[in-house]
């Protein structure tokens, strides 16, 4: 069993927060620009407001990006809605990101605990089971938003469940085990950067380590053409980047790159 999220031919190339070389990072704009490169893949981060509405930015404040200050989960939405990310792009709301691209699968890191609720609601009324995948650089948030989805979310693994399985792979066997690939409520994937320092994170034995349990590796940022192309020849089975275009033409050069839908 295979989480149709990943359901994909190839590796998979996800647009870091729609590409945020361009510095419209998480906006429509950056988002339809990468669909229309033929990314089939997005990845997005959400914020909660004070009333509840779930946005998608990766700051918890509007300061970095937008012409707006505050922290977000401190703002009600009318007027986290009049700030512009660079000045002209308006915040996104997670829901309209659902809507305005139907074809598009998104991978969200969870940025605050209020986000939890909004953000599954807003899956379960788009019914996007099947075009959603969360991960959080907190255990805590991302087990609690496991709580509340059920087994029908696909999920990455916690900070804490990537640990455990880098410090095992050492003594992992290659082969997967059926008992404990795609069992619900557990992770899909792996998704982990290059590095952590000095340290790779990202090697041949932390890959056996996680195909042995039936999931797939995703690493981010990567925004180094030699380096996509490295981690490619490993053999990991999707790559974040801000530069949309070059990992683009990387996967195309090695025939790698998917046929327009």
């Amino acid at each position: 069993m295979t989480h149709p999220y990943l359901d994909h031919p190839g590796p998979i190339a996800f647009a870091h927060r729609g590409g945020a070389a361009d510095g419209l990072e998480n906006t429509v704009t950056a988002f339809r620009r990468a669909v229309d490169l033929g990314y089939r893949y997005l990845e997005t981060d959400v914020h909660a407001t004070s009333d509840g509405t779930l946005v998608a930015l990766h700051d918890a404040t509007l300061d970095r990006v937008t012409d707006g200050k505050g922290a977000i989960a401190d703002l009600p939405w009318r007027e986290v809605r009049r700030a512009k990310v660079a000045g002209r792009e308006p915040v996104p709301l997670f829901a309209d990101l659902l809507e305005e691209f139907p074809g598009a699968r998104f991978n969200i890191d969870v940025k605050a605990p209020g986000a939890i609720a909004p953000l599954v609601e807003a899956i379960r009324a788009a019914d996007a089971w099947d075009r959603v995948c969360v991960g959080s650089f907190s255990q805590a948030r991302l087990d609690a938003v496991r709580r509340l989805a059920g087994p029908r979310l696909a999920t990455s693994m916690g900070v804490r469940e990537v640990l455990a399985l880098r410090l095992r792979s050492p003594f992992e066997r290659s082969v997967p085990d059926p008992a404990r690939a795609a069992v619900p409520g557990r992770a899909v994937c792996v998704q982990v950067p290059d590095r952590s320092g000095p340290v790779a994170v990202v090697d041949r034995r932390f890959l056996r380590a996680a195909r042995h349990r039936g999931l797939q590796v995703h690493v981010w940022t990567v925004n180094d053409r030699d380096r996509m192309s490295a981690l490619l020849d490993l053999g990991v089975d999707g790559i974040m980047t801000d530069h949309i275009e070059t990992l683009r033409a990387v996967l195309a050069e090695r025939g790698a790159w998917p046929d327009p839908v």
